[in-house]
């Protein structure tokens, strides 16, 4: 007989906090890039091209001796019948005995994981001047990158927020500074948000961008992209979806966060395919980055770009992490099998 916890969405919310998170999905990066790691094959299902997927992500962190994975199924309609889009668990498991360790809500650590992703490529890949940040999509992602991105970078004055839902962005928009300072106790009285109406201006005037859709059709273009534009491409995750035009690739440099499974499914994928960059154009992964195994930006005219598909990795710590602070705190439900 074994003893888990079972921890709900709110409960995860009380127990992780922003700047903990991107500690945590760094010291994953620098696991990966030291090869204390294994990703294993993800599996994706798209019940409905672009209104309703599911993935199984898994993998093993040998450094923090467990292994488990993440179910998670995304149904756009959800959203007119008041259910989350999002939904998931979190199983992870001991690597030294295969106990079960515990069972986690998937959406908050899917969101702030992510988020933390996000922003991690802008810390270590931005001007360090950036003053602008664009996030392109107002689902349920957009918040994430938000606050993981003002958590990182301090020093950003504007956030200028894009999307083909007028009715949600507004909304968005609105509620913005609010939910900021509730859910993630982030103080934004410095910071102005924009509600963008021409994205051509707004990636011209951008600083950083960070694209959270999940579009099959490229909605920057190559020619709005200025010179020491940062982009963290976070949307693409499964075959055929692209954010940015194919040809920003080939005048960035470019970054990933695991490369075999971002030439099957991230933003370099099609260029890839096309033919437009080879994998020689990519300079390596983040982790390798974060150990300065590798250079990043040499100069502040250069594009860099930061393709992130996501690991089951990152959310089997952020789980761990969330399973042991909720066990120190009494928190969530104590179960048997």
């Amino acid at each position: 007989m074994f003893e888990f916890r079972v921890l709900s969405n709110d409960i995860v919310k009380q127990v992780l906090k922003v700047n903990q998170v991107i500690d945590l999905v760094e010291t994953v990066y620098k696991s990966k890039s030291e090869s204390k790691t294994e990703t294993w094959p993800t599996i994706f299902y798209d019940f409905e091209p672009g209104k309703a997927d599911m993935d199984i992500k898994s993998g093993y962190l040998k450094s923090e001796k467990l292994f488990g994975h993440k179910t998670v199924t995304w149904f756009g309609e959800n959203e007119e019948k008041g259910i989350p889009t999002l939904i998931g668990l979190i199983v992870v498991f001991d690597a030294e005995t295969g106990k079960p360790l515990g069972i986690t809500d998937a959406a908050f650590i899917t969101g702030i994981r992510t988020g933390a992703s996000g922003a991690i490529g802008a810390k270590y890949l931005a001007r360090k001047n950036s003053k602008n940040l664009l996030v392109l999509g107002a689902g349920n992602q957009a918040i994430f990158q938000i606050a993981a991105t003002l958590t990182a970078l301090p020093n950003l004055k504007k956030v200028m927020i894009s999307a083909r839902n007028k009715i949600k962005l507004e909304s968005f928009i609105s509620s913005i500074s609010q939910r900021l300072q509730q859910e993630f106790g982030i103080d934004t009285e410095t910071i102005i948000f924009e509600e963008v109406e021409c994205l051509e201006s707004a990636v011209k005037n951008s600083d950083i961008i960070i694209t959270v859709t999940s579009s099959r059709v490229p909605l920057i273009k190559n020619n709005w992209v200025q010179k020491g534009t940062h982009i963290s491409c976070i949307g693409a995750d499964m075959v055929g979806k692209q954010e940015i035009e194919s040809e920003i690739m080939s005048k960035a440099s470019i970054y990933v966060d695991d490369m075999e499974h971002c030439v099957q499914v991230g933003e370099i994928e099609l260029p890839l395919k096309q033919g437009i960059i080879t994998e020689s154009n990519i300079t390596g992964e983040i982790g390798d980055l974060i150990l300065r195994k590798i250079k990043g930006r040499s100069n502040d005219e250069q594009v860099t770009v930061f393709d992130a598909t996501g690991m089951a990795l990152l959310d089997l710590y952020t789980a761990k992490i969330a399973l042991q602070t909720a066990e120190e705190k009494g928190f969530g439900i104590k179960s048997e099998i």
